[in-house]
């Protein structure tokens, strides 16, 4: 996740739509599976699938990546893709070069979302003719276990971004969104969300479960009223949890089964002094999910 400098709503529907054509474009070059995504009026998140590094990758594929990332040639990138092409093919000391070189930005989360940030920082400020920073830190980040039960609870509360915002009653109707982008057929977006298991109709039912909307009659609670049971260590069904901001999502470090966080939360990702403990999630029935931060204020808003 990552938001603009002071919170700025930069991001009107123009804005949104060119930085959801960045985060493609720069995740198909990566070769990096999108899951979800949502795009807001001042941040953007995105749920990743990151290959392992040492994958082995063809000159050709490098080639065609390129292309996906310069479709012509640009003032930092000059070169054409025929270029890459010949200097690959004649393995000359250039073409090892740009090899390692472009190999190096692949599979790389850290890469990824600096160059989707340095990409629509360029165009916003050109647009606007103007200069300065568009974008406030780098971004936060939360390894999440590989797990379809763990993606999907992760997923769901990105695509349930503009119902937590009040643009929408259902993330089909935000089309900056992954969910809303698969339903209207996009090719990328359906892919994304396949790894979660099952078809969209089992999805949603992560997304809709018992406990929002009208159901026999009845009104599902208020948003104020779920987040004064949550205050008090009260529980919820999860569909309506996920409609209020939780910070596990952005500030615990790791997230999956007690097993998967212990693994990886005493590593360099988590960067703490001392030796951090694996904490279940409290507030639903999340299934037994944990994450590697014990936030103690203000885990719910």
């Amino acid at each position: 996740m990552s938001r603009t400098v002071n919170g700025e709503p930069y991001f009107k529907d123009l804005e949104k739509e060119v930085l959801r054509k960045i985060i493609w474009q720069v995740a198909e070059f990566s070769g990096v599976r999108v899951v979800t995504y949502a795009v807001m009026k001042n941040h953007f998140h995105i749920l990743a699938e990151i290959p392992e590094k040492d994958v082995a990758i063809t000159d050709a594929e490098i080639v065609r990546r390129f292309k996906v990332l310069y479709p012509r040639p640009t003032p930092w990138q000059p070169m054409r893709a025929k270029a890459l092409k010949r200097h690959l093919r004649e393995n000359s000391e250039e073409g090892q070069r740009l090899r390692e070189a472009l190999k190096r930005r692949m599979h790389d989360v850290s890469w990824l979302v600096r160059t989707i940030k340095q990409r629509f920082s360029i165009w916003f400020n050109k647009s606007r003719d103007r200069f300065g920073p568009v974008w406030s830190e780098r971004f936060k980040s939360v390894l999440v276990e590989g797990d379809a039960w763990a993606l999907r609870t992760v997923a769901a509360y990105i695509d349930l971004n503009a119902v937590r915002a009040g643009l929408v009653s259902d993330p089909k109707e935000y089309r900056f969104c992954g969910y809303a982008e698969a339903l209207a057929g996009g090719k990328l977006a359906r892919k994304g969300l396949a790894i979660l298991g099952g078809d969209l109709s089992k999805y949603r039912e992560t997304l809709f479960g018992s406990g929002w909307g009208s159901k026999d009659g009845k009104e599902a609670i208020p948003r104020e009223a779920a987040l004064e049971v949550l205050r008090t260590k009260g529980k919820l069904p999860l569909s309506t949890v996920l409609r209020c901001k939780v910070r596990y999502f952005a500030d615990g470090k790791v997230l999956g089964s007690p097993a998967f966080v212990e693994a990886h939360i005493n590593t360099e990702l988590t960067k703490r002094k001392r030796p951090a403990k694996v904490h279940p999630m409290v507030g639903s029935d999340w299934k037994g999910l944990a994450t590697g931060s014990g936030i103690r204020k203000n885990l719910f808003s």
